[in-house]
């Protein structure tokens, strides 16, 4: 584990990396969450001053160097709070914190106090920071083994009878390259928790109606000719 030291600072860190679609994602979110948001908001920009915000699968993610380096999320009722890379996942499962799915790297948060000791998520945080900056840290993505073909998914029979209440989602999912509707059923099949599922299969359909590829937010933007 990197060594954690607690700095007192006399001055507010400037948020020169704060985005108003964050704002807007805290004000929606239920009162409890509100103040939780806000601290998990601060606790990153004291530890990296020069984290910048984006929204990214409708939750608020924080990266450094153009590196994803954690996230936070609120649900009914719970938060969550979240690192991108495997080596922050191995680091956390050393010292004896596992998260759970759906939930971030800590766990459903209901207040801070669900969380470690200030000084020891500042020193996360600032370790997460320092690994994207210098290169190591590595996408999650790119850790999962590559196979040369990947067998068919079938679509579960929930997300089927969603999909056709919907015509609109089902047209534009039908019409989806195969490898597009593969991922939006990778997603939904992968979560392990019942209620998570459902919620990836809720989303998808909303996503679908509204057009979205499921990695829309990557996709490269077309410019007026």
């Amino acid at each position: 584990m990197p060594t954690v030291t607690s700095t007192k600072n006399t001055k507010k860190p400037a948020v020169d990396g704060a985005n108003s679609a964050v704002d807007a994602l805290i004000a929606k979110a239920a009162p409890f969450a509100q103040p939780i948001l806000r601290e998990l908001r601060a606790l990153v920009h004291e530890a990296a001053p020069d984290a910048v915000e984006e929204v990214k699968w409708s939750r608020p993610f924080f990266s450094v160097s153009g590196v994803l380096v954690c996230q936070m999320s609120a649900f009914t009722k719970h938060c969550g709070f979240g690192f991108w890379s495997p080596e922050m996942t191995a680091l956390l499962k050393a010292d004896g914190i596992e998260g759970m799915d759906a939930s971030g790297s800590f766990g459903r948060i209901t207040s801070m106090d669900d969380l470690p000791p200030r000084p020891q998520m500042l020193g996360y945080i600032r370790h997460a920071a320092d690994l994207a900056r210098t290169g190591a840290a590595t996408s999650p993505v790119a850790s999962r083994p590559r196979t040369s073909a990947k067998a068919p998914i079938p679509v579960p029979p929930e997300f089927a009878a969603l999909l056709a209440k919907s015509k609109v989602a089902s047209r534009n999912f039908e019409a989806f390259p195969p490898s597009c509707r593969r991922e939006y059923l990778e997603w939904i099949t992968t979560a392990k928790r019942s209620e998570t599922r459902e919620r990836r299969m809720l989303e998808a359909v909303e996503r679908l109606a509204a057009g979205r590829r499921f990695n829309e937010e990557y996709q490269p933007k077309r410019t007026a000719s």
